[in-house]
């Protein structure tokens, strides 16, 4: 799995938030570095409560004889889907689970000896994109790409082996289970093997690129005012979430303006469309905008697997999706180059490399 030209990439954007590492388990009221007051279009404190009505995102049988149709179906008009029947077996959803919640739980002096460098990508601290907001979010994360060896040292000295196992059989479960997924979902546009350069001539993704991020949101004080992950689009093909039995997730579908939770399924879990698949797509699916809000009472944990291409491989729309009245609507770019745009312009990093009329005789589409 080629890693070091994604670590690279954000080795060249460090991220340098100078603030420490709050025990937010002893806190009985918000700091007002927390407290997310103002309105703006990450925050919208009207949409706070729990939203179960009967429009969500489809749940999907992946057993289903309809299931491809069904996927893309939610890709075009949701982008993002649960899944069930997915293959994954409940006990190691339990132990990667457990091994987040013991992670989480351990001192904050024993988690900070695994912390993220300012220009590193795996270990603990805080999400990346909380440099763009003024304000910082009630959450801590751990972000793991290739081996976590080295930092489970450090949190488990006796015990790391244990826990580096299981990281490793949900890594490769998860793998399997994505690259079924993209099949499913380039399948629904009529896409086949040979579309994709990149893939096997037997549909395998081999040097497919990904990373684990498990999130812990703590139960807060405040958390009307609170935000656990402000409203942000993966960079990503698509990302896998399992969420635990508290709801927190809330997806924003394209064209509206409220939030949707997206309520945690016993078993299921979460697929959503990233960027490089909008790309690919030619914007027939959408880079569905997604945060996580915070609980009174309940700790919530997630983890997302987030599955790139090569980190080299050139990405543009695909060309059995273009023709006459249908050009290209962004310009080749590598997930690295990508991830590094990402770091500069956030969630207008899709507008930012998105052509204009002119640029469409200069483009040599892939």
């Amino acid at each position: 799995m080629p890693l070091r030209s994604l670590t690279d990439a954000f080795k060249s954007h460090p991220v340098h938030r100078d603030h420490k590492h709050l025990d937010f388990s002893s806190l009985q009221e918000l700091p007002d570095s927390y407290a997310w007051t103002q309105p703006d279009e990450n925050y919208n404190s009207s949409s706070r409560e729990d939203n179960f009505g009967s429009e969500s995102v489809p749940i999907i049988d992946l057993n289903d004889p309809n299931a491809l149709k069904l996927i893309g179906h939610a890709c075009k008009t949701w982008g993002a889907f649960q899944i069930t029947n997915h293959g994954i077996q409940k006990e190691l959803l339990d132990d990667i689970e457990t091994t987040s919640r013991g992670l989480f739980s351990l001192p904050s002096e024993q988690k900070l000896k695994a912390a993220r460098s300012p220009e590193g990508v795996s270990g603990y601290g805080h999400a990346r994109i909380s440099s763009f907001f003024s304000k910082l979010m009630w959450s801590e994360g751990f972000t793991i790409v290739g081996s976590p060896l080295e930092h489970f040292r450090r949190l488990w000295p006796q015990d790391y082996n244990k826990f580096c196992d299981i990281i490793e059989e949900y890594e490769t479960e998860m793998n399997k289970l994505a690259g079924r997924l993209m099949w499913l979902m380039l399948g629904s546009l009529g896409i086949s093997k040979s579309d994709i350069k990149w893939s096997t001539p037997k549909g395998e993704f081999k040097e497919a690129s990904a990373a684990l991020q498990l999130n812990s949101y703590p139960a807060c004080p405040d958390p009307d005012r609170a935000m656990g992950l402000a409203a942000h689009t993966d960079s990503t093909l698509l990302t896998i979430l399992y969420q635990n039995n508290t709801s927190g997730l809330q997806v924003r579908r394209e064209g509206t303006a409220s939030w949707v939770t997206v309520p945690p399924v016993p078993g299921a879990l979460v697929v959503n469309v990233g960027d490089l698949l909008h790309i690919l797509s030619n914007g027939l699916y959408p880079s569905i905008l997604h945060r996580a809000v915070v609980n009174k009472k309940l700790h919530r944990l997630s983890i997302a697997y987030l599955y790139g291409p090569p980190a080299s491989v050139q990405i543009s729309p695909l060309s059995r999706l273009l023709g006459p009245g249908r050009l290209p609507l962004y310009r080749p770019i590598t997930w690295k180059e990508y991830l590094g745009t990402k770091a500069r312009y956030f969630n207008k990093a899709l507008s930012s490399i998105r052509l204009n009329e002119h640029n469409y005789n200069t483009v040599e589409v892939s």
